[in-house]
């Protein structure tokens, strides 16, 4: 199970780190570990909440998000996506970026620190929108009782995470930003985006998906999954088609929010696009790999706690973004944050499992069932 999901992993982090080494030497090798680790850190929290969404797909869209999406992932996202940032600021070429990126790595740097505040408040935005839609909603099982049942009781009120999330956007960009009509700007399309990507796979998958008897074969194509011992869901019809397509569309939106914190922050690490490329994409790698581990494991129907963290963790990065926009903040704190409030929600949810299994063990046995001795057991 491990090496089938990890293989690809192994074999890109064997190879991505012959090439850091051949490249730069014992000191790149270090640096492209190091940035490795940094997307891991930042994007656990992704991979939860992509593990979600790739749920509902059939077995052919997963395997498009995981062939086509990680080669968007990582050359789109970790190598072109820096050069187009200094292309559109610096008002260069492409070749004349990547020759900048390659001998002015000082001047390099500056063009995406320039541009970080229309970065982050694109990305915090739609972050913050899909942090809202979760946390107003109203859940079966609740992680921060205290918190989350307030919360999910004021949301019933229509539109309130657009109304919250439009507010934010309006103090940061008034108070903080150098340059309030960009970020203003940026900050309402990162909310056009997710609302737009989020209801029109919703759409779809409304229309198109019916349930179906687990008992009865589907139509070529209809992946349905039946509950399975490693608690999977039970007779859901898995997204094709169109539906299959916009969620497609809304991970690989998601995946370029959650890098927008990594690509800027590896230049506090190193300012070699060649170097930053590698590490960023051995780090989505392994981010893919565990999406679909969770998947196949039904971690996140056995550990029912873990979404929320993951929800509460891409608040916290929408927050540090956001905040970003007017001072830097530590890559550390953004990394140690997500990955915090996910063991505390991996933990929760352990001690839960627990404690049901005690009061299940406790129940008398009823009339028809004599009671068993441990010792028979």
């Amino acid at each position: 199970m491990i090496l089938r999901t990890f293989g690809w992993s192994f074999g890109v982090t064997a190879l991505g780190l012959l090439a850091a080494l051949f490249y730069g030497g014992p000191a790149g090798l270090l640096l492209v570990a190091v940035l490795a680790i940094l997307e891991i850190s930042l994007s656990f929290d992704n991979a939860v909440v992509n593990a979600k969404v790739l749920d509902r797909m059939s077995a052919f869209w997963q395997r498009i998000f995981l062939t086509v999406g990680i080669a968007i992932a990582v050359f789109g996202m970790r190598l072109v996506f820096p050069l187009l940032i200094v292309v559109i600021t610096a008002g260069l070429g492409p070749i004349e970026a990547f020759d900048l990126a390659l001998n002015d790595p000082d001047r390099y740097h500056h063009a995406m620190e320039t541009a970080y505040p229309t970065i982050a408040a694109f990305g915090g935005m739609f972050l913050m929108m899909l942090f809202l839609n979760f946390v107003f909603d109203d859940h079966e099982h609740k992680w921060l009782a205290w918190l989350e049942r307030p919360l999910a009781r004021i949301g019933k009120l229509d539109q309130l995470p657009v109304v919250v999330a439009g507010g934010t956007l309006a103090l940061i960009a008034g108070v903080w930003a150098d340059d309030p009509g960009e970020v203003m700007i940026a900050g309402v399309l990162g909310m056009v985006t997710y609302i737009l990507v989020n209801g029109l796979g919703e759409l779809f998958s409304e229309a198109g998906g019916v349930e179906e008897d687990p008992e009865e074969p589907g139509e070529p194509g209809d992946a349905v999954a039946v509950k399975s011992a490693n608690g999977g869901p039970s007779k859901l019809a898995m997204a094709t088609g169109k539906a299959g397509f916009f969620l497609f569309l809304y991970l690989e939106v998601l995946d370029a929010s959650f890098s927008f914190d990594g690509v800027i922050g590896a230049f506090a690490i190193s300012t070699d696009p060649i170097v930053i490329a590698l590490g960023l994409g051995i780090g989505a790698m392994y981010i893919r790999s565990l999406t679909v581990f969770l998947v196949r494991k039904g971690t996140l129907h056995e550990y029912v706690y873990l979404e929320h963290g993951a929800h509460w963790a891409i608040g916290a990065l929408a927050a540090c973004m956001l905040i970003g926009i007017a001072s830097h903040v530590p890559e550390w704190i953004t990394g140690g944050l997500g990955a915090g409030l996910i063991v505390a929600a991996f933990i929760s949810s352990v001690l839960r499992n627990r404690q049901e299994g005690e009061e299940a063990g406790d129940e008398p046995a009823g009339e028809d069932e004599p009671v068993r001795s441990a010792s028979k057991v």
